[in-house]
């Protein structure tokens, strides 16, 4: 592929599984082309199973997340500041500094769902990021101005599962 066809916006929301999935799976596709990849994760504390392999692609890989779930009448302080790291990294991507051809931020759209960075710090650099810049954000809850800028959205939409028969997340399947 050309690099000249790059620099769409894509984003996959929706309360489904896959979200995640689909964008480690287009990571590794793009690394396989010879893309650059970079791959920031929010909201996650401790790397994934995915991360090592997409490591051996020559993925960048980042995580920032606070521990335990972010729920109503607890502090916000520890994931809003794991979620400005995560975006100063993000940032260095997004101006040109570093330059990748696909960078992906993953569970972004619930950083903003959840209010934890602004949103229309976040809109802006990704509206104005380097040309041939292909972006990819994940997560439940995109906000209306994300999915009326992406030039993709996939919505993940659960139709059954099997957490519903008490089978819990397993190692090398949900993480």
């Amino acid at each position: 592929m050309a690099k000249d066809a790059l620099g769409l916006l894509q984003v996959h929301t929706g309360p489904g599984k896959g979200k995640t999935t689909a964008a480690v799976g287009l990571a590794a596709r793009a690394a396989g082309q010879g893309l650059a990849v970079a791959f920031i994760q929010f909201m996650k504390p401790d790397e994934s199973g995915e991360v090592d392999s997409l490591r051996k692609l020559g993925v960048t890989c980042s995580h920032f997340g606070a521990k335990g779930f972010l729920v109503p009448d607890s502090d916000p302080t520890p994931h809003r500041e794991a979620a400005l790291q995560g975006w100063r990294e993000a940032l260095i991507y997004l101006k040109g500094t570093e330059q990748v051809d696909l960078l992906i931020l993953d569970e972004i759209c619930q950083v903003l769902s959840l209010g934890l960075l602004d949103r229309g710090e976040v809109m802006e650099a990704i509206i104005n990021r380097p040309h041939g810049l292909e972006v990819v954000c994940t997560g439940r809850d995109a906000p209306k101005e994300l999915i009326q800028a992406a030039d993709l959205v996939t919505e993940m939409n659960e139709v059954k599962h099997y957490y519903q028969k008490g089978v819990k997340g397993r190692k090398g399947i949900e993480y």
